[in-house]
């Protein structure tokens, strides 16, 4: 999910860049969003999921402000996405990865 969301800004960095500009913000902000959503996606694909999951959690929750304008259909989806995201992050957090169900499949039977 963050290195897909650092994929589309890297891609097409102007709506991005549009929502920061509609909430008063500099438009550049996105290329270290950019950054931060690559950064996390690496680190939770690397296994580092306990440490950056509650940062991914606070990203998540922080952006989906900027996501909330009731008279845009779509980006209220983008905004309820994100908030299910937040909240998967911090499962995230709390839980840990979990097992792999495929990992088990692989697994030698006695």
């Amino acid at each position: 999910m963050f290195l897909g969301e650092a994929l589309q800004k890297a891609n097409d960095p102007v709506p991005a860049m549009a929502l920061l500009s509609n909430f008063g913000l500099a438009a550049w902000l996105v290329w270290p969003a950019l950054m931060f959503n690559a950064l996390v996606g690496v680190a939770l694909i690397a296994g580092a999921r306990r440490g950056v999951a509650p940062l991914a959690a606070g990203y998540c929750a922080v952006t989906s402000v900027f996501l909330y304008l009731p008279d845009d259909p779509w980006q209220m989806t983008i905004f309820l996405k994100k908030l299910v995201d937040c909240r998967g992050c911090f499962d995230l957090a709390v839980l840990g990865a979990g097992t792999w169900i495929f990992a088990r499949a692989l697994r030698p039977r006695p």
